[in-house]
């Protein structure tokens, strides 16, 4: 019988998740051990715990789940941040054991309902498709969310030609510069004051480049921004799984437009001007995380890469 021991954040415990983790999912959703690390740092207003399960000394299984405790418009939102079993150990209710706990440990933080997924650093965007385990979910109670899959999407920058030859009238593209941080945490503080303020200013709190912001700016400063992920930032870029496409690799989003310039083409601007950019910058496989609005990036040339189940379930304590 397994043994079950409380996860305890340290390098080789890191490893041993990634190296479960990459012998479940298979190469095309492999990371290391410091992408680990990175989903389970100290956030403020963030509760994670794990559990994992051993058998003959060896690592057979592992889950990792948050919970946000800081008041705010997402408060109460709970994860299923990672499960996984090691494929010799599968089928002997390890995984359902381990699920159980994750539930029942964010029931008693107070969490009202559970997503696969999309946690605040997230492991993916919800249950990649390609594992095939939604059945597993639906078993045991979890139900898709409407729509119930969402998208990456992504293209080859090497060919990108300029949907925008024309400056925007009014408008002013350019990555963000040092010492302006402020003015895009002013810009969230008004129109999108919530996951994406909160991802924004731990961003800066690591550490993060400026530079990794392309910035529309208006009359009223600010007033739009697309999230940019290269090889130095950050944001790490295994958490896109991003192996099927050519490198050197670069990511896009997410992107919002204030709400004085929506409907007037500003959004599709900015998500060229962002490509230029990075294409300018020696990226060639280019991926946008996250989105059902696939015919938009159709028209950049962004085509379907990866799809995901988006799952949840009620809890209660």
């Amino acid at each position: 019988m397994p043994t079950f021991t409380p996860f305890e954040r340290n390098p080789e415990t890191c490893r041993q998740i990634a190296d479960l983790w990459n012998a479940a999912a298979g190469l095309d959703l492999a990371f290391g051990a410091q992408f680990v690390a990175f989903n389970t740092q100290p956030m403020p207003g963030l509760a994670q715990a794990g559990r994992l399960a051993w058998e003959g000394g060896c690592l057979a299984g592992a889950a990792l789940a948050s919970h946000v405790t800081a008041e705010g418009p997402f408060q109460g939102e709970a994860w299923l941040d990672l499960l996984a079993v090691a494929p010799g150990e599968q089928r002997r209710g390890i995984g359902s054991t381990l699920l159980a706990w994750a539930e029942g440990w964010l029931a008693g933080q107070g969490g009202r309902s559970v997503h696969v997924g999309g946690s605040l650093n997230p492991f993916a965007a919800g249950l990649p498709a390609e594992l095939n385990t939604q059945d597993f979910f639906f078993k045991r109670g979890y139900a898709a969310d409407e729509p119930p899959h969402e998208w990456d999407v992504a293209r080859s920058l090497k060919d990108y030609r300029t949907l925008y030859p024309e400056p925007s009238p009014g408008a002013d593209l350019r990555p963000l510069k040092p010492g302006e941080e402020h003015e895009l945490i002013a810009f969230l503080q008004r129109e999108f004051p919530g996951r994406w303020l909160y991802e924004v200013e731990q961003f800066f709190r690591i550490g993060g480049h400026a530079g990794d912001f392309m910035v529309l700016r208006t009359e009223i400063g600010v007033d739009g921004f697309c999230w940019m992920t290269v090889a130095d930032s950050a944001r790490p870029l295994e958490r896109f799984y991003m192996h099927g496409l050519p490198r050197p690799w670069g990511q896009m989003g997410p992107l919002g437009v204030g709400a004085g310039c929506r409907g007037k083409g500003y959004g599709g601007a900015l998500i060229d001007a962002a490509a230029c950019h990075l294409q300018a910058c020696g990226i060639d496989g280019c991926l946008i995380d996250w989105t059902s609005l696939l015919d938009l990036y159709g028209k950049f040339g962004y085509r379907p890469y990866r799809q995901y189940w988006m799952l949840n379930k009620s809890i209660s304590a």
